[in-house]
């Protein structure tokens, strides 16, 4: 089983970036969390960052027929891109969206997600562990064991 974790923009800044709201934990953490996670699992984990909208649109649409399905945290593109959740779609692999913070509890433009609609799940609020988490339910939905 391969999977591909996706991280949208600023979440390069991790352990830096509003440490109150994103914990001091790097992306190398949340990348090494993830992919310990996935291998404990019995699956592969590929790791791609940007803070550009169009390459990650290109990488998921690279996925079909590469990878078995999706971990993202499309960050501020949540809440801005149909040209992400198209990608989602197209793609016809089960995404996971993943936020550090509950967007719920922030401001009110940070409550709707384009991209949801088109994941199996959203997992939001658990800081680091979320990572981990995310992988979890994953492959527990490739498996069949989430249905």
């Amino acid at each position: 089983m391969k999977l591909l974790l996706l991280n949208g923009p600023n979440l390069r800044l991790l352990g830096t970036r509003e440490p109150d709201i994103y914990g001091r934990f790097t992306l190398a953490d949340a990348e090494a969390l993830a992919r310990a996670t996935a291998e404990r699992l019995g699956a592969t984990l590929d790791c791609f960052q940007s803070d550009v909208e169009g390459e990650l649109v290109a990488k998921i649409g690279a996925a079909r027929g590469v990878y078995d399905g999706l971990v993202i945290n499309p960050a501020a593109y949540t809440h801005t891109s149909v040209a992400l959740r198209d990608a989602i779609a197209a793609s016809e692999l089960p995404a996971v969206e993943l936020h550090i913070s509950n967007t719920h509890k922030r401001e009110a433009f940070r409550h709707v997600s384009y991209t949801a609609p088109v994941c199996v799940a959203q997992l939001m609020g658990f800081g680091l562990t979320g990572y981990a988490l995310a992988v979890e339910g994953l492959v527990a939905h490739l498996r069949g064991a989430a249905r």
